[in-house]
């Protein structure tokens, strides 16, 4: 037999072997919509009964195949095929397991029971692998519950930022700190920067998501290769202080909150469309942006705002360069307005670069099996970037998902997902057989 031949056998056994777990994966996507439903979609809440939910049935499945099982200090799950050798840097595979208040089943989740499928098709073809091959259930990616990023992967790498455990849960006040160890977390060696993980035992951060923008879908493509995870900044609950006035006030006495407000939007919509026309691709976004519920009214002049900001791109110069104009904008838009800006707390997480040659690893695995795939920039943030930011080699693949993300209508067909399950299959048997 020549080597193209065998080259060729090898490439077709996996993707058999990928191709028949199909039924225990869509069962296990059943199982996981299933135990947490949030009427409507789901709601897999950050460390919370929805989250814990999913972590359990992750540990199960590990457990039933006789997988090695781990928890760490921010109560993240990790499931293992051992290795030959206990010192070669592992391969990490996973994503996050909770969701967005009435979100999707798929988000997240995805890159968890790819790391899974992965694993079962290592012992289908009967390799060993040199280094330990984990797919890991991360913890409090989804910044909506506690207004910080990354919780669980940053508290495992020791990077997470100084009073993010005093963070405050949005729905029942409950702190990150005591929600962490309720869940069998250890707060106290978060505090003081324990590091369950090490970047430099970690050979990559590998994650399959859904796609969280109808790029595949308007090319026909079932799978994606992420060329970057933007950073961001953010301003998660900001307010604009002016005067409640009479609805008859003349303008020239006005100190209208929700007009600064406004004024405040379109410039950044205007750096927005700059930015992007130069070539630098990034996105605004305001998330809350409302008068005061309690005192607003037709009749009144808003004298408070809220709002919050995320602005993210691929590039830190530019994050660095609109957050700057920003700020000298703001003092104009005070004076202008007579109002007063309180930003508030800021955060911020940073651009996770993919990593170039693992990048070029899953472009040559998609041509082997002939599956259709574009590069494309992540939309948004993930975990993967953390990892980055730790010093760890990353990459990403997209799925295509027809309806968005963050809503009950994600629509990932499965076929598309073991598409992106044979792809990362590849790299992996080629790394550490």
């Amino acid at each position: 037999m020549t080597i193209a031949a065998s080259s060729q056998q090898t490439e077709t056994a996996l993707a058999e072997a990928v191709a028949a777990q199909r039924g225990w994966v869509a069962e296990l996507f059943d199982r996981l919509a299933a135990g947490s439903q949030g009427t409507p979609g789901i709601t897999r809440d950050t460390y919370g009964a929805g989250e814990d939910f999913g972590h359990r049935l992750l540990v199960e499945h590990g457990r039933e195949r006789g997988l090695a099982i781990a928890h760490d200090i921010a109560a993240n799950s990790y499931v293992t095929l051992k290795g030959r050798d206990p010192a070669a840097p592992c391969i990490l595979m996973g994503s996050h397991l909770d969701s967005v208040p009435h979100g999707g089943n798929f988000d997240g989740a995805a890159g968890v029971i790819a790391g899974l499928v992965v694993i079962e098709t290592l012992r289908a073809l009967g390799i060993t692998p040199r280094c330990d091959i984990t797919a890991m259930g991360v913890r409090a990616e989804e910044s909506v519950w506690f207004q910080v990023s990354y919780i669980g992967s940053r508290s495992a790498l020791g990077t997470l930022p100084d009073g993010a455990l005093e963070a405050k849960r949005i729905d029942d006040g409950r702190v990150l700190a005591a929600s962490i160890d309720a869940c069998g977390g250890d707060s106290a060696a978060i505090r003081r920067r324990a590091r369950h993980l090490d970047p430099a035992a970690i050979r990559a951060f590998l994650e399959v998501h859904i796609e969280q923008a109808p790029s595949l879908v308007e090319s026909a493509l079932p799978v994606a290769i992420c060329t970057g995870v933007p950073g961001n900044f953010r301003y998660p609950a900001a307010r604009i202080v002016g005067r409640h006035d009479h609805v008859g006030t003349p303008r020239r006495f006005r100190q209208d909150a929700a007009m600064a407000g406004a004024e405040f939007a379109m410039l950044l919509d205007r750096i927005w469309e700059a930015e992007e026309a130069a070539g630098f691709p990034m996105a605004v976004t305001l998330g809350r942006f409302h008068t005061d519920v309690a005192v607003h009214g037709l009749t009144t002049v808003p004298g408070s705002f809220a709002f919050s900001l995320d602005v993210r791109a691929y590039d830190p110069a530019v994050l660095e360069r609109v957050e700057a104009r920003m700020l000298a904008a703001i003092p104009e838009i005070e004076a202008r307005r007579r109002v007063r800006f309180e930003l508030g707390a800021r955060a911020n997480a940073a651009v996770g670069p993919v990593d170039p040659g693992i990048v070029a690893g899953l472009e040559d695995a998609a041509s082997r099996h002939g599956i259709g795939t574009m590069p494309l920039g992540s939309p948004a943030s993930h975990d993967a970037a953390a990892f980055a930011a730790a010093g760890v080699p990353i990459a990403m693949l997209f799925v295509r998902n027809e309806h968005g993300s963050h809503n009950p209508l994600e629509a990932m067909e499965i076929d598309d997902f073991l598409d992106a399950c044979t792809i990362l299959a590849d790299w992996v048997v080629r790394e550490a057989s």
